[in-house]
């Protein structure tokens, strides 16, 4: 079990330093100049210079790349070009709205989409299955700001039950919910879709294991053979996508934000983007690929508490 979790911890660790070494040569190493691209071709090149030795792009390579790493470790990511404040209390700032908005729509879909998925199971073939057969294939095919922008003219425009974007504050806890509801249901609705399929082909392989068909001999009745064994052994592949997921949430939001005017981590990296602040950009690139990261150094850690096999392995 040690001997597990050491080795997942040193993949850990080793993915992460690959992945902030990549990011910062796309980022510092590449050709062309970052301070030029943030002044636009019209500067002078005493001002690009100045800028340079603001950024600490005089320095070399190794150097800039430790600095930021340590940087990280202290919570000193430099100061954004365009907004003047440091990028660690700005990606803070944004997490504020991003990761409720992520974990409302996480567990929107997997309210939906799990039990969707294990009635599909346990009525396989027959019209449950059909139905949530249809609901996955549509889900999956409706992108998330398109189903965002009906949800707006549904129920802003039309029924004025929720404002068509903004968001207040978290002052108010009900009104800050209440503005995340829509965005969280359209970034829910694809998701729910994609689990609901997971879900129904996890428990069909489970259901054809010999240890079902011993339960069934048993004379255990149906319920208790669907919960107590094919869905707990399902759980595996079912917990592997519900984390892949939250991390798409939080990644994917882009879009989703920008359709409702939402100041999270995803509307900051388009802002940065647009406005060529390669500062905020490689910090905001790093935090989602720590993000995605971690969680699958979360999820694997899970393996080993839900499947006694993999806690017996040295």
């Amino acid at each position: 079990m040690t001997g597990i979790f050491l080795r997942r911890l040193g993949s850990f660790v080793l993915t992460l330093l690959i992945a902030s070494l990549l990011i910062f040569a796309c980022m510092d190493l590449l050709p062309g100049n970052a301070a030029a691209i943030l002044l636009g071709t019209a500067a002078r090149p005493d001002t690009i210079a100045a800028l340079e030795q603001q950024l600490g792009l005089d320095q070399p390579a190794y150097i800039r790349y430790l600095s930021w790493v340590a940087g990280a470790f202290t919570g000193d990511l430099g100061n954004s070009a365009s907004y003047g404040v440091p990028v660690a209390g700005l990606i803070a700032e944004r997490l504020a709205v991003t990761l409720p908005l992520a974990a409302l729509a996480l567990l929107l879909a997997v309210a939906l989409g799990t039990p969707m998925g294990v009635w599909a199971a346990a009525r396989w073939r027959k019209a449950p299955d059909r139905i949530a057969s249809g609901f996955s294939q549509i889900g999956i095919a409706i992108p998330d700001f398109w189903f965002g922008l009906l949800l707006i003219l549904t129920f802003s425009t039309g029924l004025q039950w929720f404002s068509a974007g903004g968001f207040p504050g978290w002052q108010e806890p009900a009104s800050g919910l209440k503005a995340l509801v829509l965005p969280a249901v359209a970034l829910a609705l694809p998701q729910a879709a994609i689990l609901t399929r997971v879900t129904r082909s996890a428990v069909l392989d489970v259901a054809s294991e010999d240890f079902i068909r011993t339960a069934q001999a048993k004379g255990l009745t149906e319920s208790r053979i669907l919960w107590r064994h094919a869905v707990r052994n399902a759980l595996v592949p079912i917990i592997t996508i519900i984390g892949l997921q939250f991390s798409f949430l939080i990644a994917g939001a882009v879009l989703v934000e920008n359709v409702f005017n939402l100041p999270g981590i995803g509307r900051l990296a388009y802002q940065a983007l647009s406005q060529r602040d390669l500062v905020v950009i490689r910090n905001v690139a790093m935090f989602f690929a720590g993000l995605v990261i971690v969680v699958n150094f979360l999820v694997d850690l899970s393996y080993l508490w839900l499947d006694p096999r993999l806690r017996a392995r040295r």
